[in-house]
Protein backbone atom coordinates (compact mmCIF):
# COMPACT_ATOMS: atom_id res chain seq x y z
CA UNK A 1 0.00 0.00 0.00
CA UNK A 2 1.25 3.64 -1.08
CA UNK A 3 -0.07 7.52 -0.16
CA UNK A 4 -0.45 9.10 -3.71
CA UNK A 5 -1.39 12.48 -3.48
CA UNK A 6 -1.99 14.39 -6.70
CA UNK A 7 -0.29 17.84 -7.32
CA UNK A 8 -0.42 20.19 -10.19
CA UNK A 9 2.75 18.76 -11.55
CA UNK A 10 1.42 15.37 -11.38
CA UNK A 11 0.79 12.44 -9.18
CA UNK A 12 3.42 11.11 -6.14
CA UNK A 13 3.59 7.76 -4.59
CA UNK A 14 4.83 7.79 -0.85
CA UNK A 15 5.82 4.17 0.40
CA UNK A 16 5.05 3.17 3.76
CA UNK A 17 8.43 2.62 4.44
CA UNK A 18 9.39 6.31 3.76
CA UNK A 19 6.40 6.97 6.46
CA UNK A 20 7.21 4.14 8.65
CA UNK A 21 10.65 6.41 9.17
CA UNK A 22 9.39 9.33 9.57
CA UNK A 23 6.96 8.30 12.23
CA UNK A 24 9.77 5.62 13.95
CA UNK A 25 11.72 8.80 14.04
CA UNK A 26 9.57 10.72 15.64
CA UNK A 27 8.95 7.88 18.38
CA UNK A 28 11.94 7.23 19.36
CA UNK A 29 13.00 11.00 19.68
CA UNK A 30 10.43 11.14 22.62
CA UNK A 31 11.52 11.36 26.28
CA UNK A 32 10.79 7.71 27.69
CA UNK A 33 11.11 5.78 24.70
CA UNK A 34 13.59 3.04 24.37
CA UNK A 35 12.74 2.05 20.44
CA UNK A 36 10.11 0.61 18.74
CA UNK A 37 9.29 -3.42 18.69
CA UNK A 38 7.94 -5.79 16.45
CA UNK A 39 4.18 -5.62 16.05
CA UNK A 40 4.06 -9.40 15.37
CA UNK A 41 6.85 -11.33 17.33
CA UNK A 42 7.63 -10.89 21.27
CA UNK A 43 10.26 -13.48 21.81
CA UNK A 44 10.44 -15.39 25.31
CA UNK A 45 8.45 -12.55 26.67
CA UNK A 46 10.31 -9.53 25.46
CA UNK A 47 9.92 -7.67 22.53
CA UNK A 48 13.03 -7.24 20.19
CA UNK A 49 14.29 -3.68 20.03
CA UNK A 50 14.28 -2.63 15.86
CA UNK A 51 16.74 -0.64 13.92
CA UNK A 52 16.33 2.03 12.02
CA UNK A 53 16.34 0.11 8.77
CA UNK A 54 13.54 -2.06 10.66
CA UNK A 55 11.06 0.28 11.00
CA UNK A 56 8.28 -0.86 9.30
CA UNK A 57 8.10 -3.69 11.24
CA UNK A 58 7.17 -1.35 14.11
CA UNK A 59 4.75 1.17 12.21
CA UNK A 60 1.53 0.11 10.96
CA UNK A 61 -0.23 2.38 8.83
CA UNK A 62 -3.92 1.62 7.11
CA UNK A 63 -6.13 3.73 5.03
CA UNK A 64 -9.49 4.91 6.05
CA UNK A 65 -12.58 6.39 4.49
CA UNK A 66 -11.27 10.21 5.48
CA UNK A 67 -7.21 9.47 6.07
CA UNK A 68 -4.91 7.15 7.32
CA UNK A 69 -4.40 5.50 10.77
CA UNK A 70 -0.88 4.63 12.02
CA UNK A 71 0.16 2.28 15.08
CA UNK A 72 3.17 2.33 16.69
CA UNK A 73 4.59 -0.48 18.83
CA UNK A 74 7.06 0.48 21.25
CA UNK A 75 9.05 -0.66 23.93
CA UNK A 76 9.23 2.39 27.13
CA UNK A 77 12.07 2.80 30.06
CA UNK A 78 10.96 1.67 33.27
CA UNK A 79 10.32 4.22 35.52
CA UNK A 80 8.69 6.85 33.47
CA UNK A 81 5.09 7.59 33.50
CA UNK A 82 3.83 5.46 30.02
CA UNK A 83 0.59 7.93 30.13
CA UNK A 84 2.89 11.08 29.80
CA UNK A 85 4.93 9.08 26.83
CA UNK A 86 2.27 7.75 25.05
CA UNK A 87 0.74 10.69 24.76
CA UNK A 88 3.65 12.45 23.51
CA UNK A 89 4.68 9.70 21.08
CA UNK A 90 1.12 10.54 19.97
CA UNK A 91 1.26 14.08 19.55
CA UNK A 92 5.21 14.16 18.06
CA UNK A 93 4.17 11.52 15.57
CA UNK A 94 0.67 13.04 14.50
CA UNK A 95 2.62 16.43 14.00
CA UNK A 96 5.35 15.23 12.07
CA UNK A 97 2.96 12.84 9.70
CA UNK A 98 0.86 15.56 8.89
CA UNK A 99 4.01 18.33 8.79
CA UNK A 100 5.40 15.64 6.00
CA UNK A 101 2.01 14.81 3.71
CA UNK A 102 -0.66 17.12 4.72
CA UNK A 103 -3.95 16.72 7.36
CA UNK A 104 -4.28 13.00 6.30
CA UNK A 105 -3.23 11.76 9.04
CA UNK A 106 -6.47 10.88 11.17
CA UNK A 107 -5.43 9.12 14.34
CA UNK A 108 -2.01 7.58 16.09
CA UNK A 109 -2.52 4.54 17.80
CA UNK A 110 0.55 3.62 20.35
CA UNK A 111 0.78 -0.05 21.93
CA UNK A 112 3.69 -0.49 24.73
CA UNK A 113 4.82 -3.58 24.34
CA UNK A 114 7.84 -3.57 26.66
CA UNK A 115 9.04 -2.15 29.30
CA UNK A 116 12.69 -2.05 29.79
CA UNK A 117 15.29 -0.64 32.34
CA UNK A 118 18.34 1.98 31.25
CA UNK A 119 21.27 1.28 32.59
Amino acid sequence: MAIDKKTPYGKINISMDFVAGIAGEAATGCYGVVGLADRNLIRGGFAELLQQEDYDKGIYCRKKKDGYEVDVYLVVAYGVKITEVVREVQKKVAYDLNKAFGDSFLQVNVYVQDIREIN
